[in-house]
């Protein structure tokens, strides 16, 4: 009896120290003065975090092998909802999202490619915002992301928006 309570309260333990990792995960793809108010949600639909500021922060998701926690205003979230469903998606104001632990590695042409090839332009983006806005205020943006600069990505699809590199890409890119 002792030995299964025992092993109860690790599990509990063990979950309780998991669900503190994902939350520290996903608070880590803001800046401090967003943390205390973001919801935090994991993939599995558990919210970990109440908040009120209107974003909310997820750990990478379990597909990914590297980080890319990410925090997202509601624009963002009802584009995230879109892209994960192949659906149409318009956005008809501004959208803020913040990966500030970067990604691990998108094309910048095709929204669903899910390895580097000869010719989708494969780039693992540093610490970074992404910002969508209505199609027209992308018009004659760069869309290099070796530019110097933010850059639109997956330009002239439904799930289009501006990358914003706020830190230096991973130094191995491109070995």
């Amino acid at each position: 009896m002792v030995m299964a309570a025992a092993g109860a309260s690790l599990a509990m333990a063990g979950s309780a120290s998991a669900q503190s990792d994902k939350l520290q995960e996903a608070l880590s793809a803001t800046w401090p003065g967003m943390v205390e108010d973001a919801t935090v949600v994991d993939w599995e639909g558990t919210v970990l975090q109440e908040g009120s500021n209107g974003y909310t922060c997820l750990p990478t998701p379990p597909t990914m092998a590297g980080r890319a926690p990410m925090c997202l205003d509601e624009v963002w979230q009802a584009w995230a909802e879109a892209w994960q469903n192949k659906q149409p998606f318009t956005a008809e104001r501004l959208g803020i999202a913040y990966m500030l632990q970067g990604d691990e590695g998108a094309s910048n042409i095709d929204p669903y490619a899910k390895e580097a090839t000869d010719d989708n332009q494969w780039i693992e983006e540093g610490p970074h915002l992404m910002i969508i806005a209505p199609p027209e205020l992308l018009e004659g943006m760069p869309t290099d992301p070796d530019n110097g600069g933010p850059y639109v990505m997956w330009q002239g699809t439904d799930y289009q928006h501006i990358m914003v590199p706020v830190g230096a890409r991973d130094a191995s890119e491109g070995e």
